[in-house]
């Protein structure tokens, strides 16, 4: 069975050479490997969380699906779609909503990010911050987990919102006893390669140093090249290719022998101005031909959109069944039948043995608790109490929690229950994603059947 890779790019700019070397020359080749089914998606509706121009926005979506095509994106091979086009995603990111708990979203990056800047200068809080990117990862769980994706490229600052998808994916397959979600995993991206722009600094339209991949053709491509900032050396002194930016960017597109062949150069003294017509040279050739397809997709939208709606197609033939499985459990069905009573008593509950407490006193004086499964295993240890009054409040609050209020922070090798934003008890380590899947799931069963006692 193939490998699902799902991978989103967000539609709020105008590609440039660091997006290519990145991020879309890298999973174009991904694509083509027969053990991968492949998923790319312009993010449109997180673009509208960063922009409010409908024009750039509009233009970006034309850009983007240019380029990727451009670079070659086979859309008969890989799944290529605008997340727009797929209503069962704003429908799935509601349905996750209502299992989310405030405190795990109150951790996201970037909402804590935009209030500790607020913080920091002064203002509210939530000053600015709208519940787009409050509920980001929400959204991002839902593409995610409606194609039932195995992997999801990520960098290191995006692990958490991968980790957010499998929590929601987990309590919802918990909370319906049934596994709806297949549980995603980050792929690490460990060797991006990440270019400098034209002031040394990581090539970003934030910092406006980016160098177009074909916006102005090949004449802004060389003008831009030949803006970088170099230093004094004179022709004839030699060059540090380890500390030169015209450098790396070559050295992303050449292969050994040219690379060598130009260390060289910069070694032997050549002058700034023609190691930058050589860079030139070298970016030109690799771009021109995919500028021509460029330019030739740009000027007829009307083929880009075909494309996008047989990606559309493809990938609602996945999502809409999913949905359509989630609106039956979740009790949002057509009314042909006539519902259970909801006013009929339940079953009583099987007898047998449950989750218990049991309390103790650390060697230093304090008092703790363990949380066992009605099997035994150990699922939580209280932090330390210097009161056993407090202890004993803390078990009566867990009881009263239910798997579905009680906030869960999961770690690299464990969990920690929270309350009210402060770590309560934390779980034994679990050593991979699976025994952590199976961890997650008994303590939720634990915490359920506690709250049916109470």
């Amino acid at each position: 069975m193939n490998t699902r890779i799902l991978t989103g790019i967000t539609t709020t700019g105008t590609p440039h050479l660091g997006n290519y070397v990145g991020a879309i020359r890298p999973a174009v080749e991904a694509s083509r490997r027969d053990d991968v089914d492949a998923f790319y998606f312009m993010a449109d509706y997180h673009a509208l969380i960063k922009s409010d121009d409908a024009a750039r926005i509009e233009r970006s979506r034309l850009e983007i699906a240019a380029t990727w095509l451009a670079a070659g994106l086979d859309p008969q091979r890989v799944t290529f779609y605008r997340q727009s086009d797929i209503p069962e995603i704003p429908e799935l990111t509601w349905f996750l909503t209502c299992i989310a708990s405030k405190g795990m979203l109150n951790r996201a990056h970037a909402y804590k990010a935009a209030v500790d800047k607020n913080t920091a200068a002064g203002e509210d809080a939530d000053a600015g911050i709208t519940a787009g990117l409050y509920m980001y990862p929400v959204l991002m769980a839902a593409d995610i987990l409606a194609f039932d994706a195995n992997q999801v490229p990520v960098g290191r600052d995006q692990i958490q919102h991968i980790e957010m998808a499998r929590d929601l994916g987990q309590r919802f397959n918990h909370l319906h006893g049934h596994e709806f979600f297949v549980l995603p995993e980050a792929l690490i991206e460990e060797q991006v390669a990440t270019l400098p722009g034209l002031d040394g600094r990581k090539m970003s339209k934030s910092y406006d140093n980016t160098i177009p991949l074909f916006a102005g053709g090949k004449k802004q491509l060389r003008e831009t090249i030949m803006r970088i900032v170099t230093d004094s050396r004179a022709p004839g002194e030699p060059k540090d290719p380890d500390d030169c930016a015209l450098f790396t960017i070559f050295r992303a597109f050449a292969s050994e022998t040219e690379t060598a062949a130009f260390r060289r150069a910069l070694l032997d003294g050549i002058g700034w101005g023609e190691a930058k017509q050589v860079l030139y040279e070298r970016i030109e050739a690799d771009v021109a031909p995919m500028r021509e397809r460029y330019e030739a997709l740009m000027a007829d939208p009307a083929a880009i959109e075909a494309i996008l709606q047989q990606g559309a197609r493809k990938a609602r033939a996945i999502a809409a069944p999913k949905v359509a499985a989630l609106r039956e459990v979740l009790g949002l069905r057509a009314m042909t039948t006539a519902p259970a009573r909801i006013d009929q008593p339940k079953a009583a509950p099987k007898q047998g043995k449950m989750p218990r407490f049991a309390s103790f006193r650390d060697a230093d004086g304090s008092f703790r608790f363990r949380l066992f499964s009605a099997e035994g295993e150990e699922l939580l240890l209280s932090k330390p109490f210097a009161d056993p009054k407090a202890a004993g409040s803390l078990q009566k609050h867990i009881k009263a929690l239910g798997a579905a209020a009680a906030v869960l922070q999961i770690q690299p090798l464990g969990m920690s229950l929270e309350l009210d934003g402060e770590a309560v008890a934390s779980t034994p380590d679990y050593r991979d994603g699976q025994a952590r899947d199976e961890a997650l799931a008994q303590l939720r069963d634990a915490l359920d059947q506690l709250a049916a006692q109470e």
